[in-house]
């Protein structure tokens, strides 16, 4: 802060550049400059007073606010738009922190009180933009030294942040407040300077900058390059990261994804013996010297005569290796749902057609035993394939092998078809009709009730064999293959 010693911050340097990363996006117009040049000298005396006062500050208000709202006017139209509005969360939010909706009133509010204050970050890009630039050689070398010191001991890095507040704002506010005393060169003896003594001059307060004035403009210029540079650097980096990496070219990304993969199992292996304070060290140096003038020159020379006629060369190589070694699935994924087609058992002894029901409706099944009905559709034409799916086969087909889907649901209970339709059916239980469940057999006594108890009945699983009477139910199993839909690109 040798240089610059105010209450307020703004950039009054050069503009802050504007990157252009396409060279096919026309160029911004400039905006003129004789708004950028009215300052608060230059505005018309008003009546003095405290009436005058006020009027003074009711009419500058009034054309602050008619400048923020034609600027808002070209981001917002507002003639017959409706704007959106969230509806308000019912969770309680943190104590003190409120987040009103958009208003227009409050967006040039707060426009104009952020824009009044932004001036700092504009100083600190401008200032590491000279350093980076060489503007001033001993600045970059200083600054190179501090970093060599710290790639070379990283524990120094703490002390970074307090040297910065020591050197750059402790001291600067002391010397402003005490100032050295000053002497013409005809002085016969120059006067050093001491800090003893009470303070001279007033503490240095950072204010934001008047609005309307011409660091209120510097910045809205400063705040208008920097949302060109982020909207540029924002597609760039679009431009060359998606293509490449959603996907839209599967054999690319996985090539990518294979050379990420093999780069992290080599960092995994090889981090802890790479030399990470030389290889910081070396690549801050170039990127600094990157910045000289004469270096840059020399860079682009370079580029165009050894680089350039080997990119496409490069690029070609890559492609062909990626079009012989990444080999793809074309292949839908294809999957086998299935139904269950249920059947009652009439009054009249005869099987009537149920419904289809994803599920089998055994007698242990937890609806079964809830006695809740089952669930499905009637016809087999409104059974519909799962969401993202569509039918891969025209037709159902029967399942012959009912006795492994039995198994593989561990189904008991049920007298299994291995011929025939394959139906497998309920059995019927003699002591409860309308019961299903296992049959608990009663503990064997001692002695004669041992001798007098009855024979065991057959489990669900013997039932196979027994009187050949069934249960009131009957299912069997249909599948179909299902492959995945393709989504359309409006629905993506």
């Amino acid at each position: 802060m040798d240089d610059y010693n105010a209450e307020v911050f703004a950039n009054r340097d050069d503009p802050i550049p504007s990157i252009i990363l396409d060279s096919s996006t026309p160029p911004q117009p400039h905006t003129p400059s004789t708004s950028a040049e009215h300052s608060d000298a230059e505005t018309p005396s008003l009546p003095k007073g405290l009436r005058g006062r006020f009027s003074a500050f009711k009419e500058k208000a009034k054309i602050q606010d008619q400048l923020v709202e034609r600027l808002l006017a070209q981001v917002v139209p507002l003639d017959d738009a409706h704007i959106p509005q969230d509806e308000p969360s019912q969770k309680s939010g943190v104590p003190g922190v409120v987040r009103p909706n958009f208003n227009l009133t409050t967006m040039s509010n707060n426009f104009r009180r952020f824009n009044a204050r932004i001036g700092v970050v504009f100083v600190f890009q401008a200032r590491v933009e000279r350093v980076l630039a060489w503007k001033r050689p001993t600045h970059t070398l200083s600054f190179l030294a501090i970093y060599t010191f710290l790639c070379l001991d990283p524990s120094l890095l703490p002390l970074l942040p307090l040297t910065i507040l020591i050197v750059g704002i402790l001291v600067p506010s002391f010397v402003a407040r005490h100032p050295a005393a000053e002497f013409g060169l005809s002085s016969e003896q120059a006067i050093g300077y001491s800090p003893h003594g009470p303070p001279l001059a007033p503490a240095i307060t950072v204010k934001p900058v008047k609005e309307l004035s011409r660091d209120f403009f510097r910045n809205m210029r400063d705040l208008q390059n920097g949302m060109e540079d982020f909207s540029q650097l924002h597609d760039g980096i679009i431009k060359l990261m998606v293509p490449r990496t959603n996907f839209s070219d599967e054999a690319l990304s996985s090539a990518l994804f294979i050379v990420l993969f093999a780069a992290c199992l080599f960092m995994c292996i090889a981090s802890n013996l790479l030399p990470w304070r030389l290889i910081f060290l070396a690549l801050g140096w170039a990127v600094t010297f990157m910045g000289h003038p004469a270096i840059q020159g020399q860079l682009l020379t370079a580029h165009e005569k050894h680089i350039h006629p080997q990119e496409e060369k490069a690029r070609g190589w890559a492609e062909k290796w990626v079009e012989r070694d990444v080999i793809l699935d074309n292949a839908p994924e294809t999957s086998e749902v299935e139904i269950f087609e249920l059947q009652r058992l009439s009054g009249a002894g005869e099987w009537e057609p149920w419904l289809f029901s994803a599920s089998p409706y055994d007698p242990l099944s937890a609806g079964r035993i809830a006695g809740d009905r089952p669930a499905g559709t009637r016809f087999f034409e409104d059974v519909l394939p799962p969401k993202g799916w569509e039918w891969s086969e025209k037709k159902w087909a029967l399942d012959l092998w009912s006795r492994e889907w039995v198994e593989e649901r561990i189904i008991t209970g049920v007298e299994v078809e291995t011929e025939g339709e394959r139906w497998v059916y309920d059995i019927y239980d003699e002591q409860a009709a309308e019961k299903v469940g296992v049959i608990e057999q009663p503990t064997p006594g001692k002695g004669k009730d041992k001798a007098n108890a009855p024979p065991p009945k057959p489990s669900w699983e013997e039932g196979e064999d027994g009187d050949g009477r069934r249960g009131d139910w009957r299912r069997r199993r249909w599948v179909r293959l299902v492959k995945r839909k393709n989504i359309p690109e409006a629905a993506a």
